[in-house]
Order: structure tokens, then C-alpha cells, then sequence
């Protein structure tokens, strides 16, 4: 297809009509980028949820495409979640956890004027939104998932050498991050300087479907963006996390997974219709872990435009 991976990273958010905040939350200051026009009474934010070794710029093609295809994403809140991009990692362990990151963000898109959301998550960022829909029924709308880490990521952070063979991709990053974090910064700064090498390209690879042909800037993001001791952290609060809680979730779940992702088990969609009493997912063909990378215009109208129609 042809819009495969045509848009690269962007940084710039005011060129992206977007402003940037600071925001206090009860385990630290989140940074966010937000549409800069005056709230309205009874929006609905739109607010999205980036993945590990991520930041809000991750969502910057799926912008790009929407500006492209003339599409109107009013009301935009990307944070950088807690321990990623620009927002640092909580100091306290006890604020490290799933609940308390999704808490934080609800308190960020509270503090910029929203009593309502729409969520689209990806990766990392779905779980923290699916998390969020338990904990905020009434100012949740609806949840949006793109590759969503849920079951068999968190079987595997329990059991990493038992099951290795679920998902080796996965399992590898695993131990290659835990690795890396016991470095200490250093680990964060070899993993940054490496980021335009072949190497790099080769070992992220197995994330996309096509990747000779994604953009330059994504890989140096996904290296800029990487926080070891945040992706070990995370891992390890996923691993312990009840994932039953997902069924009190009220609102409409719909969910899209790349048919060569190699972070997303083949039975987890299932799970999750198992427990979410209005879940539908699918499929995107050609894609790998990031479908809003490498086929933004097909997870814009599969996914988000249905959404915007039903708000």
C-alpha cells in the first residue's frame, strides 16, 4: 500500500498547532502537548497514549495523516507518561504503578480544562488506558488501542525464561533494557549513540513489517526515547497487574494489531473480548508493532474516524 511509513517524526509542536505544558500531578510534573484553542464547554478530549521507548512525538505521523486526509482532531492531550519523554519517572516505587500512572494522566487532562476523554493508546499506552477506562467510567467515552500490550506481555514479564518462546522479541528487549538499566544513565546515553547506526536499524527491525522503508527520524526517535529503567520498570508493573480489573470497563473498546507484530500475543484480542463487554478488534495486514508508523492512513479510518463520528 502506499502510505505505508510516508511520514517521519516530528518535535515541533507548535508547528503542529500544538502548545506545550508543564502540569503538576500527585506523583510529579507531567509534560504535555495540548490543542491550544480555549476548552468548550462539554469537549471531549481526544488524548493519546504513546508506548514504551516512546514520547508524544510517536503520535506525529497519525497527525500528520489526519491533516492530510482533512481530518479534524480537535481537543489533542498527548502527554509524555510519567518516566518517558520529557515527564520524569516518579521518585517513589509506590508511584510507579500502572494505576498511578493512569491516575496522573486523568489529573493532567483535568488540569487542562476536560471533564471527558477519548483515549487511543498504543503499546504501553494501551494498557495504561484500559487502566484508565476502570478507574474513570463516567469520563471515559471510548478506548482506542493500537498494538496494545496486555496479556501476553504480562505473562511473559512474570515468566520471562518460561515464556521466552511466546514472544523472543519481546523477551530479548526485556533482558537487553533490564541490562542496560542496571548501567545507569549510561546505559540510556549508549543506547541514544547509537541510535542512526545500521546496528540499531537491524536490532529494532523485528517492530516493523517493512522496515527498509520506515522514515530515518523514527529510529532516532525510538533511540532518543529510550529509557531502560523505565521499559524495566514498566515490564515488571505489567507483569504484576490484575488484569481482571478490565472487566468493570463500560465504554466501547475497539482495538487494531498488525498481523507481523511481534509484541502482541495471538490470543490476546480474544482475551480482551473475554473480559471487555464491548470490545471489537482486528487486524491490519502488513504491519508490525506500530500501526499508526507504518499504515497511519488505515488506523485512521478503521479506527479513529468511527470513533470521531460516534462522539
Amino acid at each position: 500500500m502506499a502510505d505505508y511509513g510516508h511520514f517521519g517524526i516530528v518535535t515541533d509542536a507548535w508547528a503542529l498547532g500544538l502548545h506545550t505544558s508543564v502540569v503538576p500531578t500527585p506523583i510529579g510534573a507531567v509534560t504535555v502537548r495540548h490543542s491550544r484553542h480555549r476548552v468548550r464547554r462539554d469537549a471531549v478530549a481526544v488524548v493519546m497514549l504513546h508506548g514504551a521507548a516512546g514520547s508524544w512525538s510517536t503520535f506525529t505521523p497519525l497527525l500528520l495523516t489526519a491533516f492530510a486526509e482533512g481530518v479534524d482532531l480537535p481537543d489533542l492531550v498527548i502527554p509524555d507518561l510519567p518516566g518517558w519523554g520529557e515527564s520524569s519517572l516518579p521518585a517513589a516505587p509506590a508511584d510507579r504503578s500502572i494505576e498511578s500512572i493512569a491516575a496522573a494522566v486523568a489529573s493532567v487532562v483535568r488540569a487542562l480544562g476536560y471533564d471527558r476523554w477519548m483515549l487511543i493508546g498504543h503499546s504501553l499506552g494501551g494498557f495504561v488506558a484500559l487502566e484508565l477506562a476502570v478507574a474513570e467510567p463516567a469520563a471515559t467515552q471510548r478506548v482506542l488501542l493500537v498494538s496494545p500490550t496486555t496479556f501476553g506481555v504480562a505473562e511473559t514479564a512474570r515468566h520471562p525464561l518460561r515464556r521466552f518462546g511466546a514472544l523472543p522479541a519481546y523477551s530479548g528487549m526485556l533482558v537487553a533494557m533490564r541490562t542496560l538499566a542496571r548501567m545507569g544513565r549510561a546505559g540510556t546515553a549508549l543506547v541514544g549513540g547509537i541510535g542512526a547506526s545500521r546496528f540499531f536499524r537491524l536490532t529494532m527491525s523485528p517492530l516493523f513489517a517493512e522496515p527498509a522503508r520506515i522514515d530515518r527520524s523514527v529510529y532516532l526517535a525510538l533511540a532518543q526515547e529510550a529509557r531502560p529503567q523505565s521499559f524495566a520498570i514498566a515490564s515488571r508493573r505489567a507483569g504484576a497487574y490484575e488484569l481482571t480489573r478490565w472487566a468493570g470497563i463500560r465504554c466501547p473498546v475497539r482495538s487494531v494489531q498488525g498481523d507481523a507484530d511481534v509484541f502482541v500475543a495471538p490470543g490476546d484480542q480474544a482475551q480482551l473480548a473475554s473480559l471487555v463487554p464491548d470490545f471489537e478488534g482486528g487486524t491490519v495486514e502488513g504491519v508490525g508493532h506500530f500501526g499508526h508508523l507504518e499504515r497511519p492512513v488505515e488506523v485512521l479510518r478503521r479506527l479513529v474516524l468511527p470513533a470521531l463520528v460516534s462522539a
